[in-house]
């Protein structure tokens, strides 16, 4: 009988390439992706890392994760941002001719698994291989697969590097704070910098009843801070406009006015509102100025949520006409340097030159808000700042140009628990390492410039 013929034994045939079905994500590779884009972007200035995590156009992948890996995307861009002077050194050191060119996020993907594998509870193996998956998915990266192996396992090898005083931030910030504050002063700032700040809220009444329900702490200031917490809505009070939040230095300025019953404000650069908020529970009848129509729409719908009333003007502060009122409050458009602490990217995207631009601005500002106030009332202006230019030495040009204006001192009485805070002129200046208490996480505040003014 003849054999049945043998079939399929002829050459074997690969799938080319082309036609080969993709390889499905290694699981833990899209919040590492989404992490690494947010840092990409912070570092070329092309987004703030909180415009990108609200951002409706999502180019990092952010609003595509479940809350879990969205939490996990944030966490990994955060430490990284706070911690990128000592990454980028250490990157920088493993690659003796530097980073390569046209090398799309390579940096940023190092820095993010880096970070995780130094810095985060997250196994060395684990932050490498899900590094160099990240290289592989960018299509300007992926040629440097190899080298971001090596240089990632010697990182993690060698184990996070003994801090130095001031290593995480940029330079060029490093050397002007210390011009200002001194080398001590700057060591304690970059430490509170690297450290996750709590949630501040500012409440309409009753402190200490709310930081009992909330699970919180009263400040010696009056604001109230969370330790931890899930979905602000979803927080005890919020639905019915009991407290807002509001960083606790951010809260000073308005609260220099005192009883402003039966009395007219001005909060000019209004949005988004946690200032006018303050003014109108203070007593007032306020006007909230702002450029943006768009956060005057978020200002007001903040305001109803509080039960809160106030009458919002889109308009330039430095040109707006308006009947002067009792309380003139300048918030200035600023360099943000003083909020680093809760925005780590600011550090990265602005430069130097952006300070002097920016006094010149705030200048103009106070001279139109000066015009704004009533013979015999105050003027408060504030920056979140911690350059002298948009601070102290802004007020000192002031009174040297304008005879009416006189400095109305901040007693220590007023600012309890913060008397390293008030300076010798009667300003406050408020640095991130302030505040101090036993947890490092329930510890410190935005930096915050304010003075009191009287308009004669």
């Amino acid at each position: 009988m003849t054999p049945p013929p043998i079939r399929g034994r002829g050459p074997v045939r690969r799938p080319s390439p082309s036609s080969r079905q993709p390889q499905p994500d290694p699981p833990g590779l899209a919040p590492r992706r989404a992490a690494a884009k947010l840092v990409d972007a912070a570092l070329t200035r092309t987004r703030a890392l909180d415009a990108a995590l609200d951002a409706e156009h999502d180019p990092s992948g952010f609003r595509a994760l479940d809350p879990r890996d969205r939490a996990l995307a944030r966490a990994i861009a955060g430490v990284t941002l706070r911690r990128f002077g000592t990454l980028r050194g250490l990157i920088a050191e493993k690659l003796e001719r530097g980073l390569p060119k046209k090398c799309g996020s390579l940096e940023a993907i190092l820095a993010t698994a880096a970070a995780q594998a130094l810095y985060l509870d997250v196994p060395a193996h684990t932050a490498v291989d899900l590094g160099v998956a990240s290289v592989r998915a960018d299509p300007e990266a992926r040629h440097f697969a190899g080298l971001a192996n090596a240089v990632l396992r010697r990182i993690a090898s060698e184990g996070a590097p003994e801090p130095q005083p001031g290593g995480d931030l940029p330079p060029w910030l490093k050397a002007r704070w210390e011009r200002a504050y001194g080398a001590d002063a700057v060591a304690r700032i970059a430490e509170a910098l690297v450290c996750e700040p709590a949630l501040d809220l500012t409440v309409r009444s009753e402190p200490e009843r709310w930081a009992e329900r909330l699970g919180g702490v009263v400040l010696p200031t009056g604001s109230v801070r969370l330790a931890a917490h899930g979905a602000i809505p979803d927080l005890e009070g919020f639905g019915d406009g009991q407290w807002w939040v509001q960083d606790a230095a951010a809260a000073i300025p308005a609260r220099l006015f005192g009883d402003l019953t039966d009395k007219t404000a001005i909060d000019l650069c209004a949005a988004p509102g946690g200032k006018t908020a303050q003014l109108a529970a203070a007593g007032a009848e306020v006007v909230a100025v702002d450029k943006s129509a768009e956060r005057l729409t978020r200002l007001n719908q903040n305001l109803a949520r509080l039960k809160l009333s106030a009458s919002a003007r889109v308009g330039d502060a430095a040109s707006i006409a308006l009947e002067p009122a009792d309380a003139v409050l300048l918030d200035a458009p600023c360099s943000a340097t003083g909020t680093i602490r809760r925005h780590p990217d600011v550090a990265w995207m602005k430069r130097e030159h952006e300070v002097a631009s920016l006094a010149k601005l705030q200048a103009q500002l106070l001279d139109a808000a000066v015009k704004l106030v009533k013979p015999g009332g105050v003027l408060v202006y504030g920056t979140c700042s911690l350059e002298p230019e948009e601070g102290e030495n802004q007020i000192a040009a002031l009174l040297a140009r304008d005879a009416r204006v006189s400095v109305e001192p901040v007693a220590e009485a007023e600012l309890p628990g913060l008397s390293e805070a008030i300076t010798a002129e009667g300003f406050v200046r408020t640095l991130p390492c302030h505040l101090v208490g036993a947890d490092a996480r329930m510890s410190g505040l935005d930096g915050f410039f304010a003075a009191r003014l009287r308009v004669g």
